[in-house]
């Protein structure tokens, strides 16, 4: 289902934002949003550096991971498993267009994947809000 610059892939849980900025350009903004907002940054994973330094080939590629404690060990009290996704994730990336994109897991596909209370993703649920401010 498409609406505007916004995608879910039936099925698979992932929605997918378009970025009006470079893939750096939307790490940097992404970031800088999770730190403003009092969000743990973990780690950014880039994995087409990685891959230039191995000698091959990807398309700007970075893996941001983020979270709350708060937020977060709620979740894996009440289900193990949901630390398996958790911290939150954001996949910047490019196509072969050049264009940028924003992807994550919904949190709905979270909360279906491990069987959680509704009331216990709402703490969670503020990542579509971050990913849409930073691809503007």
């Amino acid at each position: 289902m498409v609406i505007g610059s916004i995608a879910e892939s039936a099925g698979t849980g992932i929605v997918t934002v378009a970025s009006a900025h470079s893939g750096a350009a939307t790490v940097d903004q992404l970031q800088t949003l999770i730190r403003d907002r009092g969000l743990m940054l973990f780690t950014c994973i880039d994995f087409s550096g990685d891959a230039e330094r191995a000698g091959l080939e990807l398309r700007f590629s970075q893996l941001v991971i983020f979270g709350n404690p708060r937020a977060g060990t709620p979740l894996m009290q009440c289900t193990p498993t949901a630390a398996l996704d958790l911290p939150l994730k954001v996949l910047v990336w490019e196509d072969a267009n050049g264009d940028t994109w924003l992807s994550f897991n919904s949190i709905e596909y979270l909360r279906q994947r491990h069987g959680l209370p509704g009331d216990l993703m709402t703490p969670v649920s503020g990542v579509a809000a971050l990913v849409d401010a930073a691809a503007r």
